[in-house]
């Protein structure tokens, strides 16, 4: 412990005896660090931020919707730091004042595009900050130079997204019409080819639709057809049986007796077999039992004279309507049998044109329908341009308009003046310490009887004349004048940095 503190006062010793190397070599720092720290230009930044509003009921109509608008102002903030857009931001500002050649713009585009920052803090906030420094400009000039930046940057966010979405949705309206024309005459060769070929072989004549395609067609009304033929035979069925339990005339009133009493009773049977119910039914059961003995009783008394049954007449219309409708459906059945007995027998005996005709009808079903969805989407994109032109789909207002930098953002002077003055007193006081290990000399006794191994008696003080300690106190004194010159000349420069901030402010 006693060795560490021979030593640090041995180093304190050497550089106070070297006082004045440690002056020099600080001033000498300070001087030089402070020029460079005056040369750093200062960098001011502005910052503004905007809303986006990305709602928009019409526009979602013609589906425009609000996952579209965002990727478009997504791609919108990706693209407007890029190198055209720098441009535009340099040549129209302060920035391009001093460019001349291709290879100064490269490098002005690279540090402005560092300096911009276009960043998301909500989904429909963002913020815009520039930042700029130049040696050749004041600090007020600096300062309006990075709010020019930021509101140039707000007026191409802004043609990016009103006017810049238009051009493009010209550019793809003009490849649609040049898609459509193509298409279109594409499609009048083909019409004109299917025309000539109906022309030449009426037999095969397309029609709009292939010849398998008529016979998937014709079999298809065939079994519907056979459908319906199976359910009129079955309501003819029906009726049949109806009639075949309807007496076809009923007894007269001046009969009487058990006759009436029938005839009223078999009357009441038919309705309800007309009504749906069948022999099980109670009510059904009972009636014919009454029947039963009713014929029974009426064979006793002779026969008689009846008028004619009016359910049987009508049941009689309806088997006439059913048996006709039953016809009609067996002779479009011949009919569609006959058809498709005819294109199967065409094809048996010639089926090279069989499969030319099903070719045309191919090419041209798939170059329709090719048109069609060209000209949809035609007119969707240009139904969507039209929204956006007149209706813009994106919206914004400007929420914190450009700011006026009041104070440098860099370089921290103070802070750099503080840290060259800390580093000049270092470099002086290591300075004076490297002499003083140079040179042969020992500070203390330690050290001598340590250097030549031999005990030392003793060590004698220096003694100074009146004249010499004159002339020492004259030179501490001017040691102190000349450190308190040091600070001055720092607080002097903290000061006048206090000032050139004022004056921009």
């Amino acid at each position: 412990m006693n060795s560490i503190f021979d030593e640090l006062r041995s180093a304190v010793y050497s550089v106070w005896h070297r006082r004045w190397v440690v002056l020099g070599v600080a001033w000498g720092v300070c001087l030089l660090g402070w020029m460079a720290v005056a040369t750093v230009p200062n960098s001011y930044e502005s910052k503004a931020r905007i809303y986006v509003q990305l709602y928009d009921p019409l526009a979602e109509q013609i589906g425009v919707g609000v996952g579209d608008r965002k990727r478009d102002i997504d791609r919108v903030r990706q693209t407007l730091t890029s190198a055209v857009n720098m441009e535009k931001v340099i040549r129209s500002t302060r920035l391009g004042d001093s460019i001349t050649t291709p290879k100064q713009m490269e490098g002005a585009v690279l540090g402005l595009g560092k300096a911009i920052k276009v960043e998301s803090e909500q989904d429909n906030l963002f913020k815009i900050t520039a930042r700029t420094a130049s040696g050749s400009m004041s600090d007020a000039e600096s300062a309006k130079l990075a709010q020019d930046v930021v509101q140039k940057m707000i007026d191409l966010f802004r043609e990016e997204n009103l006017s810049g979405s238009k051009g493009e949705m010209g550019s793809q309206v003009d490849f649609f019409d040049k898609q459509l024309a193509e298409r279109q005459k594409a499609l009048d060769e083909a019409q004109t080819r299917r025309t000539q070929f109906e022309a030449s072989h009426p037999e095969l004549a397309v029609g709009g639709t292939s010849v398998l395609q008529r016979m998937e067609a014709s079999r298809a009304e065939l079994r519907g057809i056979d459908a319906d033929l199976a359910a009129a035979q079955s309501a003819l069925a029906a009726i049949n049986g109806q009639l075949a339990g309807t007496p076809q005339t009923l007894a007269g009133t001046s009969a009487g007796g058990a006759k009436g009493a029938l005839a009223s009773a078999q009357a009441e049977l038919s309705g309800m077999r007309s009504r749906g119910l069948t022999d099980n039914h109670p009510d059904v059961i009972a009636l014919k039992n009454q029947i039963s003995a009713l014929k029974v009783a009426a064979a006793g008394e002779g026969g008689a004279a009846g008028t004619p049954n009016p359910a049987y007449s009508s049941l009689l219309s309806i088997r006439a309507e059913r048996q006709a409708n039953v016809q009609s459906l067996q002779s479009r059945r011949a009919s569609v049998q006959t058809d498709i007995a005819q294109v199967t027998s065409q094809q048996i005996q010639n089926p090279q044109l069989a499969a030319e005709a099903q070719k045309i009808t191919r090419d041209y079903d798939v170059l329709k329908e090719q048109y069609d969805k060209l000209l949809q989407d035609r007119e969707e994109l240009r139904l969507r341009g039209q929204v956006e032109s007149q209706h813009s789909a994106v919206k914004f207002q400007v929420i914190d308009p450009p700011s006026t930098p009041r104070a440098p953002v860099a370089p921290n002077r103070p802070l750099l003046l503080l840290a060259v003055l800390v580093i000049g007193i270092g470099a002086g006081c290591g300075a004076a310490f490297a002499v003083g290990q140079l040179r042969s000399t020992f500070a203390t006794t330690a050290k001598l009887e340590g250097a030549f191994g031999l005990p030392v008696l003793g060590a004698i003080s220096q003694t100074l004349t009146e004249a010499g300690r004159a002339l020492r106190k004259r030179r501490l004194k001017q040691f102190y004048a000349g450190s308190v010159a040091l600070v001055a000349v720092f607080v002097l420069l903290i000061v006048s940095e206090a000032i050139q901030l004022r004056m921009v402010a």
